[in-house]
Formats: structure tokens, C-alpha cells, sequence
């Protein structure tokens, strides 16, 4: 009986192996033909499978998903300060200021009387502020032709004479403004000088006050013989969105020069500023390829301001600088840069009187925007501190 058992139980197991054959054959074969029948569809003309769902690669454990990159920002173009406000602020800074001029013409005003020896303390006073000898004379005689011998009776008025004095003798007849106006586009503004008098510096802060102005502008760097001179007038152009020419490192400064006037020609740019290497002025051949920048310019456009930069605080020896300077080219006007509490102020009068021609522009920090105007009641409203 129990043989009879084991043979029924093993048909049993038989019978449903086979029946899971059947079914998974069938299955099978009811997928081929699913498969076949979407081929069959995807095939057909004008019919268009289902796009299928993108999905994103799975990341290593631990790893963060990386963030999208965004487009570089435009780089944001600086707003030059006005020009008045800039030249408010300068004169603010000059009357702070504890130059020697500033101090002699304070100790004559707190004086109660008048002395040989006030005068002559005055005297040396005005003189080591790099006035010179002849202003120094000018202004004493006419300051003891208005005061009192014997005092000071009115501190207000004899400010008010001081003022009046010291503004003739800055002379505020001289034209002061700079020759960007003409007929034949661009006015081409050379700036010349020696090393380390921030002539490059003087550059860029001009174009600001350009621009500020209204005027387009277009910036020569013919300085090619300083490794950092091009790069630097290039960031301070990008700073103000203004356009540099520039060369290759030692490249003849005078086809740079021509290269940039050309430019601003065929640009329509209002002004072009030339950037030159700085001069010892000592070195004939040096100084004479200045000039033949100067000439190689003008046979594009004519030079309208030739700028002399002279660092206020080397004194007598930037009067040197300006004779020999204005001896190979013609000076036009001078940028006084660094006039502020270490400077003397008296080089403003100074400078006037050997070159005959305006200072135009003061520069009083290292601020992008310490550059302004010179005007000579300003000034010597500074100097006294009102």
C-alpha cells in the first residue's frame, strides 16, 4: 500500500511541473507577440512612439549633486563722481591740510601786530612753500602796502586782503580749461613726465572726469616700455568702459600713439589720451622721442593739450623737470598730482610763472576720483581755510 502511495504522490508532482511549462511557454510567447505588434506600430507612417522619461544618473553615495553654472556677470562699469562735487571735496581736503603755506598764512592772520620779524619770518615762510623768490617779494610788498604796519585791527578784513592777493597772484585770468572742442574729431590730449609722477594714474582718473563730462574717450598706451604701464590703463579703462589701444612690450611708442589716434578717428570718439613713457630729463634721446610722438600724431590729427604731470612734492626739481620738458614739446598745461598735507603749496604759483602756462588739474589722493578742476579762488580758499 505504501508503494502505491509514493507512485500516486510522484504522478501528482509530474503533472504540475508540467502544467508550470505550459504556462510559462505561453507567457513568453504572449510577450513576443506584445513586442512585435509596438514594432509593428512605431514602424507605421505618420505615427510617433512615446518619448520616453529622461531620468538623471544616479550619484555615487555620498557625493552632492553638482549646482547648474550660471553665465558670467557683465563686468559693472564705475559712475565717475561728478566733476563740482569731486572739486568741493578736494578743497575740503586742502583746508585739513597742514602744508607749509597753509601754516605761514595762518600765523600772519593770528598775529595781534605786525613786526620787521613777522614779515621776515613770513618771508622765509612763503619761501620754503616753493612759492620762489619773486612771487614770495610780489606778495609781501602788496600785503604791506594793504595791512596796517602796526597790526591786525580787523581779522576779518585782513583775511578777506589775503584772499584777494593770494588769488592774483595764483591768477585766475589764465584759461584753465582743457582744448577738447574741435572742428575735427578727436581732440588728442598727450600727458608727459617722469617716472613715478602718477602720469598713468593721471590717465585713467581724466578719462573718468571725461566721461563724466558726456565726452566718448579712447585711451593710447605709448607707455611700452614699462612692463605694467599697458595693463594698468587697460583696467582703468574697463573700470569706466573706455576702449585701450595698446602694443606689444617694447613696441615703438609712436606707432602705438598713431595706432590709437587712428582708431579714435575712425570711432568718432570725442578725445583721445595718450599715455607716454615717463622721461628721465636728463636723457637727451629719450626726451627727443618724446617729440617724435608728438610730430607722428599730428600727421593724423593735430595735438590739442600737450599735460605736464609733476609730482607737488619734489619742489625745485620738477621746476628742472618743466624746462626741459617744455624745450621738446609744447606744454600746455600742468597736472599737479600728490598736492595734498606733505606737498607745498606754493609750486601751484611756481610752475605758472617758469612755463607761462595753467596748472589744470590738481590731484590730492589716491582715490579714483582725486582728480579736479583747478580753479584759483578754490584753491586759495583751501590754503585759508574758508
Amino acid at each position: 500500500m505504501e508503494y502505491i502511495f509514493w507512485y500516486i504522490m510522484g504522478g501528482v508532482v509530474l503533472a504540475l511541473i508540467i502544467a508550470s511549462a505550459i504556462v510559462i511557454v505561453s507567457n513568453h510567447q504572449h510577450r513576443l507577440k506584445t513586442r512585435q505588434a509596438a514594432q509593428e506600430i512605431e514602424q507605421a507612417p505618420g505615427v510617433q512612439a512615446p518619448a520616453q522619461e529622461e531620468t538623471a544618473p544616479e550619484l555615487p553615495p555620498g557625493e552632492a549633486k553638482p549646482e547648474a553654472e550660471l553665465p558670467p556677470e557683465e563686468p559693472k562699469q564705475e559712475v565717475p563722481e561728478p566733476p563740482a562735487t569731486r572739486l568741493a571735496r578736494l578743497r575740503k581736503r586742502l583746508a585739513s591740510s597742514n602744508n607749509a603755506l597753509a601754516r605761514g598764512l595762518a600765523e600772519l592772520l593770528s598775529s595781534d601786530k605786525i613786526s620787521a620779524q613777522t614779515w621776515e619770518d613770513f618771508e622765509t615762510t612763503l619761501i620754503s612753500s616753493d612759492l620762489g623768490i619773486g612771487p614770495t617779494t610780489q606778495l609781501v610788498d602788496a600785503l604791506k602796502t594793504r595791512l596796517a604796519i602796526d597790526g591786525i585791527s580787523d581779522p576779518d578784513q585782513a583775511r578777506s586782503i589775503l584772499r584777494e592777493e593770494l588769488v592774483k597772484l595764483v591768477d585766475p585770468s589764465m584759461d584753465r580749461t582743457l582744448k577738447i572742442d574741435t572742428d575735427t574729431p578727436p581732440a588728442v590730449v598727450m600727458l608727459v613726465g617722469v617716472n613715478g609722477t602718477g602720469k598713468t594714474t593721471t590717465v585713467g582718473k581724466l578719462a573718468r572726469d571725461l566721461v563724466a563730462s558726456g565726452k566718448s574717450v579712447l585711451l593710447g598706451a605709448a607707455d611700452t616700455f614699462r612692463a605694467a604701464a599697458a595693463d594698468q590703463l587697460t583696467t582703468w579703462g574697463e573700470r569706466i568702459g573706455v576702449e585701450t589701444v595698446r602694443g606689444t612690450e617694447g613696441a615703438d611708442p609712436a606707432s602705438v600713439a598713431f595706432e590709437a589716434v587712428r582708431t579714435g578717428k575712425d570711432k568718432g570718439v570725442d578725445v583721445v589720451l595718450v599715455d607716454t613713457a615717463g622721461r628721465l630729463h636728463n636723457k637727451t634721446n629719450l626726451m627727443d622721442e618724446l617729440g617724435k610722438v608728438k610730430r607722428v600724431i599730428e600727421k593724423i590729427s593735430p595735438v590739442t593739450e600737450v599735460l605736464l604731470v609733476l609730482d607737488a612734492t619734489t619742489g625745485q626739481n620738477g621746476l628742472v623737470q618743466a624746462r626741459v620738458f617744455a624745450d621738446v614739446v609744447d606744454i600746455t598745461g600742468i597736472v599737479l598730482t600728490k598736492l595734498d598735507g606733505s606737498a607745498k603749496g606754493g609750486i601751484v604759483v611756481a610752475v605758472q610763472k617758469e612755463l607761462g602756462v595753467p596748472v589744470k588739474f590738481i590731484g590730492l589722493g589716491e582715490g579714483a576720483d582725486d582728480l579736479a578742476p583747478f580753479d584759483a579762488g578754490e584753491f586759495v580758499d583751501g590754503l585759508l581755510g574758508l
